[in-house]
């Protein structure tokens, strides 16, 4: 497929003109390797390598591990697709966001290989969004999309069959294949059957404003671990008795990724979710 056939449709289903993001600000020790939209729009393409993509690969972070899977197929003209354009990495020095590596970005631009984000598109809701396919794979009914973040909808009410947070956690164990965090502030009880789920870094003031104005007593997210950016959200839970169920960045928004493998299926693309690491420390 012709890559710019495959932009312009990515655009025309994901990018509205109500969505903005921010990444490129942070992104100037690789600023040379960027595309001069994505330093405008800090979303779509990100490295524009080729003028042919045969195949897709997804990932949730373009750590070093996954640039290197690519690389040791041989293959060229590809594409990279990937949530965030930027490593997340709590154990790093300083905690939190890493730029792509250099080296591997000279390695993408000769072997023909471009890199594409949704970050904010993906999170937006839909049927392939971030916090939609975690609800999805944990059984829940779609009630409304919530929570506005830089124009998207970032955030889902689920309708559950489960009645206790400990049920809800042991399925979200299973899925996931590793164990989670329980901040347990209220009731064991899921109040109304009906609980919140934001994929990701979803531990915010904000969400639980308006899943306390909701009744609702349970969020699920990614990033739950107690640090001075998520005291507040922390506090607030527990004065309005809501209970946070963690279960690391990368786990919460692979779903997603896994599921825009069918979306560049359907296009006719052979495509491949690169599995990476879930950050324990998240929690």
């Amino acid at each position: 497929m012709k890559a710019s056939r495959l932009y312009d449709q990515l655009e025309k289903d994901f990018i509205t003109p109500a969505l903005s993001d921010e990444w490129a600000k942070y992104m100037e020790s690789v600023a040379d390797f960027l595309t001069d939209n994505f330093k405008q729009r800090s979303m779509g393409l990100v490295c524009d390598n080729t003028s042919q993509i045969n195949k897709v690969y997804t990932a949730v972070f373009p750590s070093n591990d996954v640039m290197q899977y690519i690389l040791n197929k041989g293959e060229k003209e590809v594409m990279l697709f990937v949530h965030h354009p930027s490593i997340w990495d709590l154990t790093g020095s300083p905690p939190g966001f890493h730029q792509m590596d250099r080296t591997l970005l000279e390695k993408f631009k000769e072997n023909k290989i471009s890199i594409y984000n949704l970050h904010v598109p993906l999170d937006n809701y839909s049927d392939y969004s971030t916090s939609a396919t975690l609800a999805k794979a944990l059984g829940l009914t779609h009630i409304r999309p919530f929570m506005e973040y830089y124009g998207s909808l970032a955030a889902i009410f689920g309708k559950t069959e489960l009645d206790t947070v400990h049920e809800m956690r042991e399925k979200f164990a299973d899925f996931l294949g590793h164990r989670t965090s329980l901040y347990q502030y209220g009731v064991d009880e899921i109040q109304n059957g009906i609980v919140a789920v934001a994929a990701g870094g979803g531990n915010l003031v904000e969400i639980h404003e308006e899943i306390a104005r909701e009744g609702i007593n349970l969020l699920i997210t990614g990033v739950t671990i107690k640090t001075p950016n998520t005291m507040q959200a922390h506090d607030y839970a527990k004065e309005k008795v809501i209970n946070i169920l963690g279960g690391t960045h990368y786990s919460t928004e692979k779903p997603a990724c896994q599921a825009m493998c069918g979306y560049f299926q359907k296009l006719g693309l052979p495509s491949e979710f690169i599995e990476g690491t879930p950050g324990l420390e998240d929690l």
